[in-house]
Parts: C-alpha cells; structure tokens; sequence
C-alpha cells in the first residue's frame, strides 16, 4: 500500500462559542445542554497525533483487523471527548474541572457519522460538585454510542465570553491522490518508456511506479549509467526491458518512436532536458503532435482542500497567447475529465477580479470565459478574470461579491504566465504541504514530467494520472 504521511491532515475545530458558564448557585437539578459533531477521518488522524494512540484500526489507510478494509473506528475516548466539550464550553463551561467520569462504551463510532452528546446536571452535591450524565448518540438512527455519570466542579466566578477560539489544526495527509493511486491500481500497468533514467532518483521513480503496478517500463538511455544508477538504489533489473541510446537526443527520438510504434503508451522524462524531450515529441515526422499546443498540468493535493487543485501551466509555454491558452484550458479540462472530475471548474487568474484594458492576463481571462460560452471551449466551466483569493475561496468570492459557478470553487487555475504557475505551485507545496503530480498533454500520448525535488509520492502519483489519462483518452489524439 502506498503510504503518505499519516499525521498531518486539516481539521475543524468544534464551535466554541463560549459566551456565559454558571456556578454552583446558578445551576440547578435537570439543567441540560449538547453538542453535534461529525466524526471524520482527519478528526481521527489528529486524535492519534495528539494522544499518541496509534492504532491502526483507527486510521483510515489501514486495515486495522485483517478483514480485509481499513475500518477508521473512532478510539472510545474520541466520543467521550465530546461529553468533555459539553462540560467544558455549555454547562457548566469555562473553569470547570473533571474529578470522576463512569462510561460505559455500547457502540462503535465511524468516520463519517454524526454524534450528539447530551449532558444533563441529576445531582448539587454538599461538596459543591456536580453529578451529570451523560450519552452520546448517533444522529439519525438515534443508537447509542456512550453512557455514564461524570462528576464535576463548577467554575467558582461567573465569567463571560465573546468567543473563544482555538488555532486549526493543519497536518499533512494526501488523501487525493490515495483516491486516484486505488484508481490506477486496478488498471493493467502502462508500457512507459522512461528518456534516460540515468541517476538514481528518475530510476527510481520508474520503478516505484513498476512496484505499484501502474506501469511496465521500458528504459531507454545510457545501459551502464541505468545499471549504475539501479545499483546505488539496490534495485534489481531484472525482465525490465533496456534500450541502448547513449545521446539524450537520440534517446527521445527513440522512445518517441516507441510510442509512434504502438510498444509504449506514455513518455516519462529521465535525467534530461526537457527541450530535448519535447523537440523529439513535437517533430513533424514520427512525432506525437496531434494540432493542439502541448501544456504542462500540475495535480496538486493541498491538506485541508476538499478536491485536487489543478495548475496550468506552469512548465511548458512562457508567455503564451489567447489562442494558447485557450489550448492550455481545454488540455487541462481532458484531463480533469480523466481523473473523474465531469464538469471542472475553470478559474482564469488574474491580479483582479475586474477587466482592466491595461492588464492583459484580465483580457485574457475574460475572452476565455466567452469562448467557452460560445462552444469554442467545451468540457467545463470557464470563468475569470478571478483573482487567487476568489477562485478557490467561498467566502472571499462573496465578500467580492462575485456571482459565479467557479469563483471560490475552482477545480483548475489558469495561471498568466509560466512565472505566476511557477510561484503559485511552488507556494502550494512549500508553504501548504501540497504534493504535486506533474503531467504534459496535448500530444498523442501523457508524458511524466517529474522534478529532482520531487518526492516518491509526487512520482507515483504523476504516473498514474498520466496513465489514467491515457487509458481515457485511447483511441483519440487530443493528449
């Protein structure tokens, strides 16, 4: 199973609006309060970065009993938790402490499901502590999960809030491309021919993705550079097919030709340039041009985002032109279309959310979003100028204003320029904890286009975009 890193993923924090607790003498017999929280996966993965409970029955990615799927059940003080927060934020509230708790545990919690804890005050003890019991039940069916008395202190002063806040968590887990790596799998592995897997990190991200079972690679290059490399890994090369091309050049040319032949079905940059690369894909004989301008996408998994973020472009075309970008939108619709998103979202940035003639990229945007409302862009939804803010966040968009299918919504960012792509995913990865999966189409096969930077998650998840992309698209020539 490929793993990412299990301890990092963005949760919500309960809203605690803590606004007035109460005393002993301010509380009586019967008073009751409670509190509704979905129980979700990342809940789950914070619970055991925080606790250190690390079982893995509890963690989504694994199968904690050996039934054969992972169960992600809440840990029984996950539930109990929420009768803490009752305490804790409603009744009492602030300055409460807990001296005794009595719980008993009827049924398991889940990811995925809603729970309501009840906490009601059935004793005003001499001590001045309080006995309340407690349950905790499943919203919807109404089973109960949790039942018991808790003992407590109420707060000694009477204390009002406005609000208490507490940070959000942000930790690092990729569950997007978890989703499409399980969606590859499946998939008969993809002949590749790998341009000069010459060092050990673009060997070894072929054969990561060989490990996996996404592709069958077919290594074309230098045949002691490739041995060399496979040995500083420890990998065995074994069955894995190599074909001698000792120039960079003539190792394009040849594993285009591959693809040309029908033996291979994608491309994957080495230890090359990718100029070189991409002069033997677009060469006018035995190339792999299909009439549209080649374009790089970024599929990014941002932790805490509800969908992939998808950026273009960002590697190929520099400064490009309307009738470019207008190749650059349709390309990156393909392939949304192809990692299972019907209808993406099209966000063309800009600095503004307003057409400014003496901005270009604004021009720009707008006349894609026409274009598209015209039929000359079809597949999705296309909308812009829209600035950052605004394309991929709900409530920056209405405090705008903007009225939009995309805005705050987007699925894909049409950047102005390969600078802009360039910062935008490099932000996104260095300063959000995303992974990125890097793809260039618009020929008539996906080729992988991965960095020395990238790590194995970034390698194995670009391969199987591209080839969830290729077996999408066989049979037609948009790339």
């Amino acid at each position: 199973m490929f793993e990412t890193t299990n301890t990092h993923s963005k949760t919500k924090p309960v809203e605690m609006k803590t606004q007035e607790n109460r005393t002993y003498s301010q509380l009586k017999v019967g008073d009751k309060a409670q509190v509704t929280r979905l129980c979700t996966v990342d809940d789950l993965y914070a619970f055991a970065s925080a606790s250190g409970d690390h079982n893995p029955l509890n963690l989504a990615a694994y199968d904690g009993d050996g039934d054969g799927r992972p169960e992600a059940v809440a840990p029984a003080l996950w539930p109990a938790g929420l009768v803490a927060a009752v305490i804790g934020n409603i009744l009492p509230g602030a300055g409460t402490q807990t001296r005794r708790a009595d719980l008993s545990f009827h049924a398991p919690v889940m990811a995925g499901e809603e729970l309501t804890a009840f906490v009601a005050v059935t004793e005003k003890r001499e001590d001045g502590d309080l006995t309340c019991s407690a349950e905790v039940r499943r919203v919807g069916d109404n089973a109960l999960i949790l039942s018991g008395t808790v003992q407590v202190t109420p707060p000694s002063r009477h204390l009002t809030f406005d609000s208490v806040e507490v940070p959000g968590l942000i930790v690092q887990r990729h569950r997007h491309f978890d989703a499409l790596l399980e969606k590859a799998r499946p998939l008969d592995p993809m002949p590749t021919a790998i341009v000069a897997p010459e060092e050990a990190n673009s060997l070894g991200g072929a054969l990561l993705a060989l490990e996996n079972s996404i592709i069958t690679p077919i290594l074309v290059g230098d045949p002691d550079k490739i041995t060399s490399a496979a040995t500083q890994l420890g990998a065995d090369l074994s069955g894995v097919e190599i074909i001698e091309a000792r120039d960079h050049e003539v190792a394009a040319q040849r594993a285009v030709g591959l693809v040309v032949e029908g033996k291979a079905r994608m491309l994957m940059k080495g230890h090359l340039h990718t100029d070189v690369l991409l002069r033997a894909v677009l060469r006018r004989e035995n190339g792999l041009r299909t009439g549209r301008r080649l374009s790089h996408v970024f599929v990014m998994d941002v932790p805490g985002m509800s969908r992939p973020i998808m950026v273009t472009d960002a590697a190929v075309n520099i400064a490009p032109d309307l009738e470019t970008k207008a190749d650059i939108v349709q390309n990156a619709i393909h392939l949304a279309h192809s990692i299972g998103i019907e209808m993406p979202k099209v966000g063309v940035l800009s600095a503004v959310e307003t057409i400014n003639p003496h901005l270009p990229s604004s021009v720009d945007a707008a006349l894609l979003s026409k274009m598209a409302e015209r039929g000359q862009i079809t597949g999705g939804l296309v909308d812009g100028p829209l600035a950052m803010d605004n394309a991929v966040d709900l409530n920056a968009a209405r405090t705008k204003g903007i009225t939009s299918p995309v805005a705050g919504v987007a699925d894909i960012l049409v950047v102005p320029n390969i600078e802009a792509g360039n910062m935008v995913a490099k932000q996104l990865t260095y300063i959000s904890h995303a992974e990125a999966a890097g793809v260039v189409i618009g020929a008539a096969a996906p080729i992988i286009l991965t960095s020395r930077a990238d790590d194995d998650a970034s390698r194995l998840a670009s391969c199987a975009v591209a080839a969830l992309h290729a077996i999408a698209n066989e049979g037609k020539i948009h790339g």
